[in-house]
Formats: C-alpha cells, sequence, structure tokens
C-alpha cells in the first residue's frame, strides 16, 4: 500500500518512467507531499471500484490510498489496462474496452486540477490538430503535406523550392523515428506510407532549434546548438551541442500563449526553430513531451515549475 498525506498529486505514468520519478521526488523535497504513482498497466490485476450513493461518491484501488482525496493529476505516460488474452479474440476485444472504461472514467471523474486535461491531451497530440491551430496563432509553420498517397507525396516534394523533411504523424509509443531529408531515393519506399500516413515538410535551414516548455503561462525555453553537431535536421540527434537559457520575443510568446489556450493545454513541450531568414518557425507541441534532460543542460527548475502548478496551481518559481 502506498501511504501519503491527504490531497495529494496523482501522478499516471509507467512505472520505470524518469520524469515521474523526478516529479515524485521534487513534491517530496519542496512541498511535503508523498505522491500516488499509478501505472495504469496494473489494472485489472490489481482491483479497483467505484460506488456512488446518496453521500456521494468513492472510488479506491486495492494497491493505493486516497484517490477520492487527490487534488491534482499529472496525465504524463497513461497506458491503456494490461488485460490478459482469453480464448477468444472478440471477447479480448470486448473486455479491455470494458476494462479501459471503468479505468478511465474512475480517474476522469475525480474532481481535480488535471495536467493536462486527458480529452484536450489527447485531441491537442494529433498534428493536423495543432499545425492548423498554431497557423491561427500566429506562427509561421513550414509548408506541410500528410498524406498515405505516394503520388502526392512525390508531386509535393518535386514541386517545392527546397529540400524536404519527413517525419512520423502519430504520437504512439513506437520505436524512435528519426526526422530526414527526402531524396528520389526515397521515392521507391513511398508505397510503404499507404498504411502510415506521413508528414512531409519544408525544411528550414536553422541558426539553432528552441525547445520550450510551457507550465500554464511559465515559459522556459531552451537554444539548442543544433546546427553545430549531427541534429542538423533533428535535433534530438546530438546532445552533446551546447544547450543554453533563452528568451522568446515578444509576438513569439503571445503566439505560444494563444496555442495553448486554443488547445486546451496547461503544459506541454514545443518544438520551435530559428530560421536563418530570422523568423521563429512551429513544428510541434507534445503534451507529455521529455524535458528532464533540457533541466540537466540548463539548470532552469522545470521540475519545480511543474510540481508547483500541481500543489498550488501557479508554475512561477521563485529567483527565475
Amino acid at each position: 500500500m502506498v501511504a501519503r498525506r491527504p490531497g495529494s498529486v496523482l501522478i499516471v505514468s509507467e512505472t520505470d518512467d524518469l520524469h515521474a520519478t523526478a516529479m515524485a521526488a521534487t513534491l517530496r523535497e519542496h512541498h511535503g507531499l508523498n505522491p500516488i504513482h499509478l501505472d495504469l498497466r496494473d489494472f485489472p490485476r490489481e482491483s479497483g471500484s467505484f460506488r456512488l450513493d446518496r453521500d456521494g461518491t468513492s472510488r479506491s484501488m486495492s494497491h493505493l490510498l486516497g484517490l477520492d482525496d487527490v487534488r491534482s493529476v499529472w496525465w504524463r505516460r497513461p497506458h491503456p489496462a494490461r488485460v490478459p488474452a482469453g480464448v477468444r479474440a472478440s471477447d479480448d476485444a470486448f473486455r479491455q474496452a470494458e476494462c479501459d472504461g471503468f479505468i478511465q472514467g474512475l480517474l476522469w471523474s475525480i474532481p481535480a486540477a488535471w495536467i493536462n486535461d486527458p480529452g484536450a491531451d489527447r485531441t491537442a497530440s494529433r498534428k493536423i490538430v495543432q499545425l492548423e491551430t498554431a497557423q491561427r496563432a500566429g506562427f509561421i509553420v513550414p509548408e506541410t503535406l500528410i498524406t498515405n498517397d505516394p503520388d502526392e507525396a512525390r508531386s509535393f516534394t518535386e514541386s517545392r523550392p527546397g529540400a524536404v523533411v519527413y517525419k512520423r504523424t502519430g504520437t504512439g509509443r513506437g520505436e524512435f523515428a528519426e526526422t530526414r531529408l527526402i531524396t528520389r531515393a526515397d521515392f521507391p519506399k513511398l508505397t510503404g506510407i499507404r498504411s502510415a500516413p506521413t508528414t512531409f515538410q519544408d525544411y528550414i535551414d536553422a541558426d539553432c532549434d528552441l525547445r520550450v516548455v510551457w507550465v500554464d503561462g511559465a515559459e522556459w525555453t531552451v537554444r539548442i546548438d543544433s546546427q553545430a553537431g549531427v541534429g542538423r535536421v533533428d535535433s534530438r540527434l546530438d546532445t552533446s551541442v551546447e544547450f543554453s537559457r533563452e528568451q522568446l520575443p515578444a509576438s513569439v510568446s503571445k503566439s505560444l500563449a494563444t496555442l495553448m489556450g486554443a488547445l486546451g493545454l496547461s503544459f506541454g513541450v514545443l518544438d520551435l526553430r530559428l530560421g536563418l531568414d530570422g523568423e521563429y518557425y512551429f513544428l510541434e507541441v507534445n503534451p507529455q513531451g521529455q524535458f528532464a534532460y533540457l533541466e540537466i543542460k540548463t539548470g532552469l527548475p522545470l521540475f519545480r515549475s511543474l510540481a508547483n502548478l500541481l500543489v498550488e496551481g501557479d508554475g512561477s518559481v521563485p529567483g527565475f
């Protein structure tokens, strides 16, 4: 059993998630709270119940204490319930749907502050939604095609005046997929996008890349000297280059606040690219993005900022 103080924080993530572990340590150190950490894959191996009567409602899980006392939830890296396979696939699908419906309903009904709201989180993770919303928010977005039509993909690539990159469109937990420049040698492989819609986008010649951790108005920006290493196309490929604290121009900050408000997100990790032309280009926002390495590289109090939001409703950190 996991004991914690009333009014604690619930972290929904996989058991071995580094970010969840670091957040738990931050909450204990700075707020004296021992959070609940729930991996949804523990259900239905661990039992759960929801009860409603004249006195109200109650929630319980056999290996946790205090779900009804949760004040805030970090919807960090949720998984489907892990339902053992049975004899018939049709029965498995039914039981999976019943388990997911129960555990999600049990949690989503908690009257707490959600970071992020699960519905907004799911919608905002769709690349098409975020790209269109970013453009409406005032961001410059590289010209983009997302398609499963090989002919259209080739036509788009050949029509662009400069280089084009291709990258995955979904946000599932598959194998790491590198953003790459497309060449004519790749054209015969385009038939593979029939069952995997792919994003094709103008390549932006860059001065640097920027990764922004947004904590409900607190804007933590890191400049990545991506062009100095092997991560010129995809900055994730080289963390040996210089990382430094940065501040966005007021106009870009305004677009950022407008975007996150429109998406209904109180937290997200955004990738921007500063072009050689001096423009700030929006690439994507990940509502469950990685940021621990940014704190290690720059000393920015990212975990403390998010912890403050979870406990106090304010992501600011005195002294920063």
